[in-house]
C-alpha cells in the first residue's frame, strides 16, 4: 500500500497546519486523521519526532499549558510555507488521490474475500447435493450433514481470518477504516447470508 506522504512531505505539512494555529500534538493527530478522511492516523511516534526536528530548525515553538505541550510556528516556519505554497497544493492534490487509493484498495480486498467466500460455500453447496444424491437410504442422512457444517464453519473462519488481517494490517500501518468500507461488507456479509438461505429452501 502506498504511503499518503511522499518523503518531505509530512514536515510542511505539519507546518501548514501550525500556521493555521497553535496545536497540541493529539490535536495535530487528529487533525491528519480528519484531512485524510480517517484512512490515515499516524501515531505518537511518527509526528513528535517531526515537531522536534522543526524545532531544532527553529521553525516551530513549544510551550506548556497544564500538562500538554502546545506547538506554534515561528516567524520562519511561516515564510517556509508562504515560499511553498506551490508544493503544499501539490501535496494536497497528491492526498486527495493517496487517499481515494487506499479506499479503494481496502474496497477491493473485501470484494476479492467475499468472492472467495462464496465461490467455497457454492462449491460445498454442490458438492453436499451429488452427496446427498449418491449417499444410500441407510446411510445415516446426520453424519453427512455434521460433515458439511464442518466444512462451511472452515470456509467462515478462513474467510474472517483473512479479512480480519487485512483490516488490522491496515491500520497497523496508520490507516483508519471509512465507515463506507464496512458497510460495504456488512451489505456483502447480508447478501451472502441470503443468498444461503435461498439454496438450503430448494
Amino acid at each position: 500500500m502506498a504511503p499518503v506522504f511522499s518523503h518531505g512531505d509530512l514536515r510542511l505539512y505539519l507546518l501548514s497546519l501550525l500556521d493555521e494555529g497553535p496545536r497540541h500534538g493529539y490535536d495535530i493527530i487528529q487533525a491528519l486523521s480528519d484531512r485524510t478522511g480517517g484512512t490515515y492516523t499516524p501515531s505518537a511516534g511518527t509526528i513528535y519526532p517531526r515537531l522536534a526536528k522543526l524545532e531544532e530548525e527553529g521553525l516551530v515553538s513549544k510551550s506548556v499549558d497544564g500538562r500538554k505541550t502546545v506547538y506554534e510556528i515561528t516567524d520562519a516556519g511561516r515564510a517556509e510555507v508562504a515560499a511553498r505554497t506551490g508544493d503544499l497544493e501539490g501535496i494536497e492534490a497528491g492526498l486527495t488521490d493517496s487517499v481515494r487509493l487506499i479506499a479503494d484498495e481496502v474496497r477491493s480486498n473485501v470484494r476479492e474475500a467475499m468472492k472467495s467466500l462464496r465461490a467455497d460455500l457454492a462449491a460445498a453447496t454442490r458438492e453436499e447435493r451429488s452427496t446427498t444424491r449418491q449417499t444410500p437410504r441407510n446411510d445415516e442422512p446426520r453424519t453427512a450433514s455434521r460433515e458439511q457444517m464442518h466444512r462451511a464453519d472452515a470456509a467462515i473462519n478462513e474467510f474472517r481470518a483473512r479479512v480480519r488481517t487485512d483490516l488490522r494490517s491496515h491500520v497497523a500501518r496508520g490507516g483508519e477504516l471509512a465507515a463506507s468500507v464496512i458497510d460495504d461488507l456488512m451489505a456483502s456479509l447480508d447478501g451472502v447470508a441470503r443468498e444461503i438461505t435461498r439454496s438450503l429452501r430448494r
